[in-house]
């Protein structure tokens, strides 16, 4: 996990490089280079539903292979690009495509397999993004100097190969023996069946749940602004007056600091001090806040300013996103997390694909960032303020989460095909901690 997301989204997070290139060749608006990004966002939230059931279904290495394959392959194609329809294309279809065949199976499968230390396992998961966005903003602006953008996308497509080999190692699943038997005995499937099965594997019933509902509406508003600086940071930072190299360096020490917010906000979320849904509001209106003050410090001429305000956002930033997936089993239950993460990122996809280019339109319209950057933020904030309307949120501890549909069989019985792994959930009361026992494994 740690290599193959640092390949997703901290490539996608170092791509604010090749914005000022695009605006220069094509000579296209901010909007329309905004598009190239948002689609890639997009594509790879929308389809992680399709991700998540492919897994579900058959076999996750075999899926993130496949997606690796798919990610580096649209890089490879869009160095070729002679206009931004086949960027929209190539980097937006086909590498979001991929994208989504990577990150959704990685996610569940880490969350899966650790239960006490869950969102500390997810926090140094994370941090390659962080890690890699402090590395890849100087590398991808030296690359587009040495061998101008075509060149440079043609060594990230090669570099985004590299998922391959790590989906190559995930560890193989044992199918379980009613589903075996099941797509042993089945000749031909109805369609009732057919449809039933594909409700499963992406579990749409938890469409049907309020916490579910309102959690998912909540991620939305934050994805609506969440990537903004991470797409137009560096222009707005060259239009204010910095050098390449200082625009780059900018969003390098975001990365920095978004490492740090990523570990430091998984070893204080597993103390069980607090909830964690109280722990991702206040990252969250932090982030929000710092996304905010980002134009004030850099209209003021102050590069120190500017890093400094980058230093805090990047913190916050990183220490939401561990908790954002953290919370998801809380929601659902730890068995429906696969689909249940999938047909997430599916809801907040139009976010994703609409948020950039708001951004970019706003810098259009005023002739500069900064009512961009104060729109991000504030979606931020209102994504908090819908965090505190989920049930029980005043509590100081955790409520159970629901139990997962019965699904019935071919055969019509009420027995479930697809067996969850059996947990038994003993509640600490000091730490709030939930001990999985049974076949689960707890690391």
């Amino acid at each position: 996990m740690f290599i193959s997301t640092s390949l997703v989204f901290g490539l996608m997070r170092s791509l604010g490089i090749f914005f000022v290139e695009f605006v220069h060749v094509f000579d296209e608006s901010a909007q329309a280079i905004s598009w190239i990004s948002s689609i890639g966002l997009a594509a790879q939230q929308f389809f992680s539903p399709l991700g998540a059931a492919l897994c579900n279904a058959y076999n996750t290495r075999l899926v993130v292979m496949v997606g690796g394959l798919l990610s580096g392959l649209g890089l490879i194609l869009a160095s070729q690009a002679t206009c931004l329809v086949h960027l929209y294309l190539t980097m937006g279809v086909i590498s979001g495509f991929g994208w989504a065949l990577v990150f959704t199976p990685m996610v569940a499968t880490v969350m899966a397999n650790f239960t006490r230390w869950r969102a500390l396992a997810l926090g140094l998961g994370f941090s390659s993004i962080g890690l890699s966005s402090f590395a890849f903003n100087p590398l991808f602006q030296l690359l587009v100097e040495t061998y101008a953008w075509r060149g440079a996308l043609l060594i990230l497509g090669a570099l985004s190969l590299n998922i391959v080999a790590c989906g190559a190692l995930i560890r193989p699943e044992c199918q379980p023996k009613a589903r075996a038997k099941e797509d042993s005995g089945s000749g031909s499937p109805s369609r009732s069946n057919v449809l039933q099965r594909a409700a499963s594997h992406l579990e749409l019933p938890l469409l049907c749940e309020r916490p579910y509902l309102t959690y998912t509406l909540a991620v939305t508003l934050f994805n609506f602004g969440y990537f903004v600086p991470y797409f137009h940071l560096v222009a707005h930072s060259r239009q204010a007056g910095f050098s390449e190299y200082q625009a780059a360096f900018v969003m390098s020490a975001a990365g920095a600091t978004d490492i740090l917010g990523r570990v430091a906000s998984g070893w204080f979320s597993d103390l069980g001090h607090f909830r964690l849904v109280h722990l991702l509001t206040l990252w969250t209106v932090s982030a929000g806040a710092f996304i905010m003050l980002l134009p004030v410090s850099s209209l003021s001429g102050s590069y120190a300013a500017l890093v400094a305000i980058s230093l805090l956002y990047g913190f916050g930033s990183g220490a939401l996103t561990s908790l954002v997936f953290a919370v998801v089993p809380m929601i659902m239950g730890v068995e429906r997390v696969m689909g249940g993460l999938g047909l997430l990122q599916l809801i907040e996809s139009s976010a994703g694909l609409l948020g950039t280019p708001l951004s970019g339109w706003l810098r259009d319209v005023t002739g500069n960032y900064v009512a961009s950057f104060l729109v991000a933020g504030s979606f931020l904030l209102l994504g908090s303020l819908t965090l505190a309307t989920l049930p029980h949120y005043c509590s100081c501890t955790d409520p159970p989460p629901p139990p997962p549909p019965q699904r019935r069989s071919s055969q019509g019985s009420h027995q479930d095909p697809f067996p969850p792994t059996r947990t038994t959930e003993r509640r600490d009361g000091r730490r709030g901690e939930v001990q999985a026992a049974g076949r689960q494994r707890e690391f």
